[in-house]
């Protein structure tokens, strides 16, 4: 067996639970100790799972008391910067949720710390870990519509959370889209050079903040990302996954986050060049990825990436550019520009 990690968990609210059940499930994995602002939340988590580990209102204690190499930060946005960095001063690695940091001087300064104490920020992208999106991504880099020039991609949901994101500035961008983002940069292997955004907040909202926004994104290998989102669209819903549309010099990958991706290439037939409308052939996308999805995946390659010195997939300094797309879209939409994310 690989080395059991004595975890501490930073933030006991509801996502905790998504955490600690996997974490259980580990034999890599010990959870040692819970951390909340309120202790009886702390408490709470603890005794739903049975837990024998202390619980604390400060991170700092709790990795002295524990002997943690390893935190999980289920926080709020606002407090990831300083559970990170305090972590990883106290010789610990971190997985962390989504965003990595609220600002880019945070999380330029996150990546600064890691490099100086040796330790890690690993950040949870789950919607990488998918056998379709794997499979969308190989059938990208393999040439099938040669190189791609547009990258489409529609999410449009109406969850009725409640809580902290109906009251957020930018629920949809600064809490959902970089999910969207990241799956983007994933597909094309390509980062973000500049974006324009406008995001808004459609009659029938529930959200006090803008909860819709069409994003345009210049990458690096020259092509252009197109993202339309809402999350107050009752009604024909996209997946979570959103609904993908890639086009290529050859022709054009569809995939809808649900079924296995395909793609319809222009046929070589004789005289193909001379019709008005090309002949097409179906390419399925080769279904080879036999790992675990979605959060149990992602976890899988953080550890894994532990075990073997080296960055995990979603560390934070290749997290960042997906960062840089959230922070980049909302400066846009308040300032009405387009904004370079060098």
């Amino acid at each position: 067996m690989s080395k059991q990690h004595r975890i501490v968990v930073a933030g006991c609210g509801g996502m905790s639970n998504v955490w600690i059940k996997e974490l259980l499930k580990r034999d890599d994995a010990l959870v040692v100790g819970l951390v909340d602002v309120q202790i009886g939340q702390a408490e709470k988590i603890r005794d739903a799972y049975g837990l024998a580990c202390g619980v604390y209102s400060g991170l700092i204690e709790a990795i002295a008391d524990t002997g943690a190499d390893l935190v999980i930060d289920v926080t709020i946005p606002d407090s990831h910067f300083e559970i990170s960095t305090t972590a990883m001063k106290q010789g610990c690695h971190v997985f962390g949720e989504k965003p990595m940091a609220a600002t880019m001087e945070q999380a330029r300064k996150i990546i600064e710390i890691a490099d100086a104490t040796g330790r890690s920020l690993s950040v949870m992208q789950n919607r990488r870990y998918d056998a379709n999106i794997r499979a969308l991504r190989e059938l990208i880099s393999s040439g099938a519509i040669g190189r791609s020039g547009m990258i489409n991609a529609d999410f449009f949901l109406g969850p009725h959370f409640g809580g902290f994101r109906d009251v957020m500035e930018s629920p949809l961008i600064l809490d959902m889209a970089i999910h969207t983002f990241d799956q983007a940069r994933f597909i094309i292997g390509a980062d973000p050079v500049s974006v324009y955004c406008h995001e808004f907040n459609p009659p029938g909202s529930w959200y006090t903040g803008n909860a819709s926004a069409v994003c345009i994104y210049e990458m690096s290998d020259g092509s252009v990302f197109s993202y339309r989102g809402s999350w107050c669209a009752e009604g024909a819903p996209t997946s979570w996954e959103a609904d993908w549309r890639i086009i290529g010099e050859k022709g054009t990958a569809i995939w809808d986050g649900v079924q296995a991706p395909y793609a319809e290439v222009v046929s070589a037939g004789e005289h193909a060049e001379k019709k008005f409308m090309r002949d097409t052939v179906r390419v399925e996308a080769p279904l080879r990825w036999n790992g675990k999805p979605g959060h149990e995946g992602c976890l899988d390659e953080m550890f894994l990436a532990l075990e073997e010195g080296r960055p995990a997939e979603t560390d934070c300094r290749d997290n960042i550019h997906s960062m840089a797309m959230v922070l980049g879209a909302i400066e846009s939409a308040k300032s009405g520009r387009k904004v370079m994310l060098g």
